[in-house]
């Protein structure tokens, strides 16, 4: 409350958990005989599961979803409760924000939600600014689609997905791990491409399962984000690698060893495959300290911060690609070559998986990432594509391999008899 005597030229903003409001008080109170006036802000814990989003009524088809907590603002012992400037109200998304829904800024009439004298100043994926002529109490309900089986569709696809690639992912580094490869080979990429995919994979798919019980814990949700933006970005670093590293080997196939030379030691790659991730994210965080911990427990949006992902992923999946074609037009001219006498057909055959899997490999269908908001076809593609990196590396690397193969089946041989003599 202010009196008389206040010297003040601004309130300071009332804040609850998951609200605030910014009020002219002392303009209020000027305007009354005894020059006080006090405000009353309250906001209410799960108030919204009883005045609920159904008491909005609309004439289109949508799902309503309580966005915010309810608050109430009210002028006790204020003789002239006339407004001087209108009222705006910060709150604090409470559900998971849909970009493709409408949000209204609502007050309660009775039995009812409605916008009369509100409306929305502007909005992110966090929180929401309304604005309103009138004192009452006050909720954020968003409209979405009313069809919400395929999000649902969508996220158990996701779930299938992400559990099978890790599970090849870790086949993988095993067959890296335990198997003998012959000098020339260099799995050094590979290898730290299904670590560092493994490792964002399961990160992110644990948090998401538990989200209710890490995202209240804000210092653990925002290094839960910058860690999975160092992974993420360590992988498509690795995946720029390993296609510098194919380039070398396809342009130079009478003389593999050359990928051996000093400056592409094993050493050398880690220190770039990591320490270029490690770099962007400690400047990120030097930069925009507040950009990590969204809803989901990742890179906020807002003030343009998801670039900091978004632009070196771009810039290696640009280069990622052209190096893609030039290896493909460099293996086609070496297989022109080569003596077409036995099994062309089906070398041929092999030879155009390996190319079209070593396309998943690089990271090249993360392309896609930009177009899915248009259909959800792409938005399948995209994600089984991405989520099965792991697979494809197994398959090409391991599977198609006769000698890694061999080994498997003197392996499987192996357990076989041991089985049979227990």
């Amino acid at each position: 409350m202010v009196g008389p005597q206040v010297t003040l030229d601004k309130i300071p903003q009332l804040t609850t958990t998951n609200s605030s409001v910014d009020i002219d008080l002392i303009g209020i109170a000027k305007n009354n005989n005894d020059r006080s006036a006090a405000v009353a802000f309250m906001s209410y814990t799960t108030m919204e599961n009883l005045l609920k989003a159904d008491f909005f009524n609309t004439t289109n088809d949508t799902i309503k979803t309580m966005m915010s907590t309810v608050i109430s603002a009210t002028l006790p012992k204020t003789s002239n409760t006339t407004l001087t400037k209108a009222v705006n109200f910060t709150f604090r998304h409470i559900r998971e924000f849909d970009p493709n829904g409408s949000l209204s800024c609502v007050y309660w009439n009775i039995s009812e939600w409605i916008v009369d004298g509100c409306s929305v100043l502007n909005s992110n994926s966090s929180h929401t600014v309304c604005s309103c002529v009138h004192l009452s109490t006050f909720a954020l309900i968003m409209q979405s689609s009313s069809s919400p089986a395929p999000s649902d569709l969508l996220d158990l696809l996701n779930l299938v997905c992400v559990i099978v690639g890790l599970v090849f992912l870790s086949l993988a580094l095993l067959s890296f791990a335990l198997c003998q490869w012959s000098p020339g080979v260099n799995n050094v990429a590979r290898i730290n491409i299904c670590i560092s995919l493994l490792s964002a994979h399961l990160l992110f798919l644990l948090t998401q399962q538990f989200l209710s019980l890490i995202r209240p814990q804000q210092v653990l949700c925002v290094v839960i984000a910058g860690l999975l933006h160092f992974l993420f970005l360590s992988a498509f670093v690795w995946m720029f690698i390993e296609a510098v590293l194919l380039f070398i080997c396809v342009k130079n196939l009478s003389r593999i060893n050359s990928r051996k030379r000093e400056v592409l030691s094993s050493g050398f790659l880690c220190v770039i495959g990591y320490v270029v991730a490690l770099v962007v994210v400690c400047v990120s965080i030097g930069l925009v300290p507040e950009g990590y911990g969204s809803e989901q427990c990742w890179i906020k949006t807002d003030k343009g911060f998801i670039w900091s992902f978004l632009g070196p992923v771009c810039v290696i999946l640009a280069l990622n690609t052209i190096l893609f074609i030039r290896i493909s037009i460099s293996l086609k001219s070496a297989l022109a070559k080569l003596n077409a006498e036995v099994s062309q057909m089906k070398q041929t055959k092999v030879m155009v998986f390996k190319t079209l899997g070593q396309f998943v490999v690089l990271g090249c269908p993360w392309i896609l990432g930009f177009f899915t908001n248009s259909s959800e076809v792409l938005q399948i593609v995209f994600l089984i594509l991405n989520s099965q990196q792991g697979t494809f590396i197994f398959l090409i690397y391991c599977v198609l391999n006769n000698e890694i193969r061999q080994q498997y089946w003197r392996c499987f041989k192996y357990l076989c008899s041991g089985c049979k003599e227990n």
